[in-house]
């Protein structure tokens, strides 16, 4: 890769939600291998898991909760693997490439930070599944009087989430994936994307969806809205991971997250938006993942559209800067193939 010495994969790099772990370390190999070939020996590969791919941080995290006194997370934590783990396949496909884990999120220079943003769950104030569970979570556990405050209180509300989901997901596989395409859907129907005829039970639902929210919020799951659309998300998303950054204590000028999928800022959007409570600038990378039903009509123009990526400069004079990387490809480029009728027997 010329010109590049260092790529950061910054969270959900395997998806592990949908199935069995062998299958989506299968379903990675290729890409991951390739990654290393491109990398190479002079190059380095940093992995920050993030929410989806938290399980590969759970043989570690036991390691550290078996210490009479375990260290500090911090803002950035080395992450160690032994062998048959995980992390050790994966940093075997990645070779010749060096590798390197840290959690929960990385320095890339003095000036930058950056994180996953899974953390975000436990503020956003969409009602989704993730936020529902860590609100049940705090209500059954409790959490400090001001809020999160270290990345251990994020984690005692959220890990033993991930855990559950991981854990459904070895047996119950596609029914995973099932239910979040109904959850797609779901969002699609009370958002009022797509086509504009509604059937009575659709209109049913999103006439009902407010009090359910309200009622969400008497029972001290709040604060949430009823509003979930496109720029709802965004502004909750954003709102919720400068939480996450105050919470932390990073004062970076630069802070890079995932996680919500919504690449930006982009080009003629209020700079405002995308600033943390003490100035700094957030910067959100993007993902990989093709989904018709956010990306919209024009390619490489939505925050939806997938293949970018944050380029990070050695001169801290140079701030990190949002690139599109796959160039002019389009819909019929990027659509998946799709699967195979099953075989009459």
């Amino acid at each position: 890769m010329e010109g590049i010495d260092r790529v950061v994969l910054l969270g959900d790099i395997l998806e592990l939600r949908h199935g069995p772990l062998r299958e989506a370390l299968a379903t990675g190999r290729e890409f991951l291998t390739e990654l290393g070939d491109a990398v190479g020996a002079e190059g380095e590969v940093v992995i920050v898991p993030g929410n989806h791919d938290h399980y590969l941080l759970s043989a570690w995290l036991e390691r550290r909760a078996r210490r009479a006194v375990p260290p500090p997370l911090g803002l950035e934590s080395a992450v160690d693997w032994r062998a048959g783990e995980p992390l050790a396949t994966i940093a075997g496909w990645l070779g010749p490439a060096s590798v390197r884990a840290a959690y929960p999120g990385v320095w890339l220079r003095e000036d930058v930070y950056a994180m996953h943003g899974h953390y975000s769950a436990r503020h956003t104030t969409i009602p989704m599944f993730e936020r529902l569970g860590a609100g049940a979570m705090v209500r059954v556990l409790g959490e400090p009087s001001g809020g999160p405050g270290r990345a251990e209180d994020y984690e005692a509300t959220l890990a033993p989430l991930y855990a559950w989901i991981h854990a459904v997901a070895q047996t119950a596989g596609g029914n995973i994936a099932g239910s979040q395409r109904a959850s797609s859907r779901a969002w699609r129907a009370l958002a009022g994307a797509g086509s504009r005829r509604r059937s009575l039970r659709r209109r049913a639902a999103v006439s009902a969806f407010p009090a359910v929210v309200a009622g969400l919020n008497r029972a001290g799951m709040g604060p949430l809205q009823s509003d979930v659309s496109m720029p709802a998300l965004s502004r909750a998303g954003l709102r919720a991971t400068a939480q996450v950054i105050a919470g932390l204590g990073v004062r970076a000028p630069h802070v890079i997250f995932g996680h919500t999928h919504r690449a930006g800022p982009l080009p003629g959007e209020p700079e405002t938006d995308w600033r943390t409570d003490a100035g700094g600038r957030m910067i959100n990378a993007g993902c990989w993942v093709y989904d018709r039903q956010f990306v919209g009509e024009r390619p490489n123009e939505g925050p939806y559209w997938p293949g970018t990526g944050v380029i990070v400069e050695a001169d801290p004079a140079t701030a990190p800067e949002l690139r599109r990387l796959l160039g002019a490809r389009g819909h019929r480029d990027l659509e998946p193939e799709p699967e195979p009728e099953p075989e009459e027997g």
